[in-house]
């Protein structure tokens, strides 16, 4: 099956979750990590974003850097990206880093992944 693969370019862990929320409060414009900052508040998920993932239809896999790279070895692969998976031995890059990076909000996001689930689910 088809899953939808979100990397974060964020330090996973407690402390890492840490550091983030205070990042994202104190310098947001440094943040590195424009889906975290597209898809989560200071410490949780946006609510559209929940409804997003409740009726996507795809099962869905959150990974932060350090965790993905310990999976695959993608060091080239720019983050955060979302990959979909499933189709072969190597994820798909469905949205990039570039992408994430220009998108103005999480309204934008969603109708991008809506769009792009859309043509592969056929």
């Amino acid at each position: 099956m088809r899953t939808l693969i979100f990397i974060y370019n964020a330090k996973g862990g407690l402390l890492g979750a840490a550091g983030d929320a205070v990042h994202k409060l104190v310098s947001p414009a440094t943040y590195p990590c424009s889906l975290c900052a597209l898809t989560y508040g200071a410490v949780s998920k946006r609510p559209a974003w929940r409804a997003f993932l409740a009726r996507v239809g795809l099962p869905t896999l959150f990974l932060y850097r350090d965790e993905f790279r310990a999976r695959l070895d993608t060091r080239d692969l720019p983050l955060p990206a979302i990959l979909l998976g499933g189709a072969g031995p190597v994820p798909e890059v469905l949205v990039s880093a570039s992408e994430l990076n220009g998108l103005a909000d999480l309204d934008a996001l969603i109708a991008l992944l809506d769009a792009r689930v859309a043509r592969v689910s056929r």
